[in-house]
């Protein structure tokens, strides 16, 4: 039974480790780089949701009822992308905040 109580104490110990700002050399180019990807994101999302908006009034307008199905489609679906591109940071923080608290 000793055993079984160990392994239970094994579980539960906090190793204590935490995140490091600045740990790593190259942190801030990679920041850099993250960024940009996020900044590229919002101009692919800013493309297709004008070439979303386009299909949508040219299928409302010829009678095309499925190029105007696709058109409204891609424009909610590029809207929730630049949602989350948008609030990445806000929603990595909150969960990182939320994980933090467990215990």
């Amino acid at each position: 039974m000793a055993l079984l109580s160990d392994k239970i104490t094994q579980l539960a110990f906090d190793p204590g480790i935490q995140p490091a700002d600045g740990g790593l050399p190259g942190l801030s180019v990679l920041k850099q780089v993250i960024g940009s990807i996020n900044m590229f994101g919002l101009i692919v999302v800013v493309g297709a949701l004008a070439v979303s908006a386009g299909v949508w009034a040219w299928g409302h307008h010829s009678g095309g009822h499925q190029a105007e199905a696709n058109g409204k489609k891609g424009v909610l679906v590029s809207a929730g992308a630049a949602l989350l591109l948008g609030a990445s940071n806000g929603v990595v923080a909150f969960f990182s905040t939320l994980g933090s608290q467990v215990h």
